[in-house]
């Protein structure tokens, strides 16, 4: 019998195939994140953190905050390493 491949569930590409969001919390709030596969970033994006464009193809991560009721208006596409980093930055300045 052939073996089959299986996604575990706390991996992020399971997690962004089946459109779910994980919660996480930070000095900044609750916010729930999903990641968004390079194969389905079809858009291109600003980045909160660093205010460069996320193009598509791109992997990135999409948060809003965790009490919105699921506002589209407050989602946020951010570059992995922006989201990791955003406690540590100081505020920038927007063109």
């Amino acid at each position: 019998m052939p073996r089959r491949n299986r996604h575990r569930r706390d991996s992020p590409r399971f997690a962004a195939s089946t459109g779910w969001a994980r919660a996480e919390s930070g000095d900044d709030g609750d916010w729930l994140v999903r990641t968004v596969p390079g194969a389905q970033a079809t858009k291109v994006y600003r980045c909160p953190g660093c205010d460069h464009e996320i193009q598509p193809g791109v992997p990135h991560l999409v948060a809003w905050p965790a009490d919105d009721t699921g506002s589209v208006a407050d989602r946020r596409h951010w570059h992995r390493a922006c989201w990791q980093a955003r406690l540590h930055r100081r505020p920038t300045r927007r063109r």
